[in-house]
């Protein structure tokens, strides 16, 4: 779970965007381009970069559109900034209604992440499982198995354990 994602970025790394993949500064609340001090014709070229990206991309929140920024964790410059940012984005957020109900979008995905790993593990953990799920796995691996028949015998073992009873 996060309130706030911050996305630190490097200038000069090749191409800014080539590499990047979509979803992180889709869900980036702020860019922030490190070690500005080093070169910073660089850093302004890749935070106008991400700033152009960033334009193009619809915000996750109506009420806060990311940004890009330069910063030195060097000499600490944007560093204050980027916490007004963070501190900016919490109040904007909480006083929308945007920030409970993320929280609670998020804890709703957790339980059912944790529902998910636990059915899994106790699935897989089961004798009769076991036996069949190496096998299963190898022939898929090896392609005598079609993923849709490996997992069609694994789930008609709940069933068969389920008549039993």
């Amino acid at each position: 779970m996060t309130d706030f994602f911050l996305v630190l970025m490097l200038p000069g790394a090749g191409d800014e965007l080539q590499g990047i993949k979509k979803g992180v500064l889709e869900i980036a609340d702020l860019i922030a381009v490190n070690k500005s001090d080093a070169d910073p014709a660089k850093a302004r070229e890749a935070k106008r970069e991400y700033s152009s990206a960033l334009r193009i991309l619809q915000p996750s929140s109506h009420h806060w559109r990311p940004q890009s920024m330069m910063v030195s964790s060097l000499t600490r410059e944007g560093l204050d900034e980027v916490w007004d940012l963070i501190k900016q984005h919490r109040q904007i957020m909480e006083k929308e209604g945007e920030f409970a109900a993320k929280r609670a979008r998020q804890q709703h995905d957790w339980m059912w992440t944790m529902l998910r790993d636990r059915l899994l593990e106790t699935f897989t953990r089961r004798d009769d499982v076991k036996s069949r799920l190496k096998t299963l796995e190898n022939g898929v691996l090896e392609g005598t198995t079609h993923p849709t028949a490996a997992v069609e015998e694994l789930l008609g073992l709940i069933h068969s354990a389920n008549q039993g009873r």
